[in-house]
């Protein structure tokens, strides 16, 4: 009979899955997570390919990163999380006095000094708070009592803001966003009450005036302003957005095929390989291509927040929902800038725009992920 051996085989099967199991418990590789990232670094390596101008030493360097990445990924997913709690507040402040070191000694290029050099060695010491910011908050937090108190919440803010404001002053706008939301998510996560909340946006709201006219240098006031009206400048600040949004409406649906991009291989198209990729992408691509890139980031988001939901503490849970959203984060403001949605602040598109540093950081909070979800289960007795 046909139900005999559906349950016959049903043994076998629930084997093969605990099989499976066992290999990712034994490897610390979460395997859907694993697949999905490679996908989109495979589509990634492709879109830059043309982003280059068919560039095979691009393609090359950008290859070395990757392998580096998901070595440092796999790596950071053999980590014991009790270790990475541990060791969280060790990161935070080691990062901090970098991030004052750049301030006191840093290396400049095209106005911003965000660098350290190490002999001809540079890196930039945000990329250590995209991490450390994260399990510093998650490790105070998942000590304590939830949803968090008025006290609890008031020293987590200030943990954010050091090194928020340390990364203002380079100046990198985009990254400064990035490390305050992957601390602010985290508080999220925690429980925070909507009247913290409320009170946290009528604070915003409030200092929109004094930040415009004491705080933003003036080429971000301009992006500002550009987002407003791009018109104003075309030739200028709004040159950028415009040629993105046409390179963006000229793929229309099937898009123009690999290859047959016009506003990035005529040199329309600035920064094509970087911030403003997946321009290109839509481009050659059309609605189609940015249709699938955004699913698969959308089951990304989703496995991370399935790790999350399943992680075996507070710190865990904390961290991994983080880093889910922060990875979102990442994906919305530069969608939102390239299409002319957001001001402009430098974001690149995860697994795809040209990067060494911050394509390290992200994987390496992708082996994060693993290592809260492939921890062992504790055995209650």
């Amino acid at each position: 009979m046909p139900n005999q051996d559906f349950l016959r085989r049903l043994p076998e099967s629930d084997r093969a899955l605990r099989k499976r199991d066992r290999l990712q418990q034994r490897l610390h590789v979460d395997f859907w997570l694993l697949l999905l990232l490679l996908t989109i670094t495979a589509g990634g390596l492709v879109v830059l390919f043309s982003a280059s101008d068919q560039s095979l030493a691009t393609l090359k360097r950008q290859g070395i990163y990757f392998a580096l990445a998901y070595f440092v990924m796999i790596v950071v997913a053999q980590v014991p999380v009790h270790f990475m709690r541990r060791m969280a507040p060790w990161a935070y402040a080691v990062g901090v006095v970098l991030l004052v070191l750049v301030v006191l000694h840093g290396v400049g290029a095209k106005g911003a000094q965000r660098w350290l050099s190490l002999g001809s060695f540079r890196f930039q010491p945000s990329e250590v708070m995209k991490l450390a910011m994260p399990m510093t908050i998650a490790a105070y937090l998942g000590q304590r009592h939830l949803p968090p108190v008025f006290k609890h919440v008031f020293w987590t803010l200030a943990l954010v803001a050091v090194p928020t404001v340390l990364i203002i002053k380079q100046p990198d706008l985009g990254t400064s966003i990035l490390v305050a939301a992957s601390g602010l998510m985290v508080l999220f996560f925690a429980g925070l009450s909507w009247r913290y909340i409320l009170a946290a946006v009528t604070v915003l709201l409030a200092s929109l005036w004094p930040l415009w006219h004491f705080v933003l240098h003036d080429y971000q006031k301009k992006r500002v302003l550009t987002l407003l009206n791009p018109e104003a400048d075309r030739l200028g600040a709004g040159w950028n957005i415009i040629q993105s949004k046409t390179a963006i409406g000229s793929g229309g649906v099937p898009g123009k095929g690999w290859l047959h991009g016009t506003q990035s291989h005529l040199d329309f198209l600035p920064e094509g390989h970087t911030d403003f990729i997946i321009a290109v992408l839509a481009e050659e691509f059309g609605l189609i291509g940015v249709l699938v890139l955004l699913a698969l980031y959308i089951l990304v988001v989703l496995r991370g927040m399935l790790i999350a939901v399943r992680a075996q503490d507070s710190f865990g849970r904390l961290l991994a929902a983080s880093i889910t959203l922060t990875f979102f984060v990442y994906v919305f403001v530069n969608i939102g800038m390239v299409s002319g949605l957001l001001p402009v602040v430098g974001v690149p598109l995860p697994l795809v725009s040209q990067g060494g540093t911050s394509i390290v950081t992200l994987l390496a909070g992708f082996g994060i992920l693993m290592a809260i979800a492939t921890e062992p289960r504790k055995v209650i007795r």
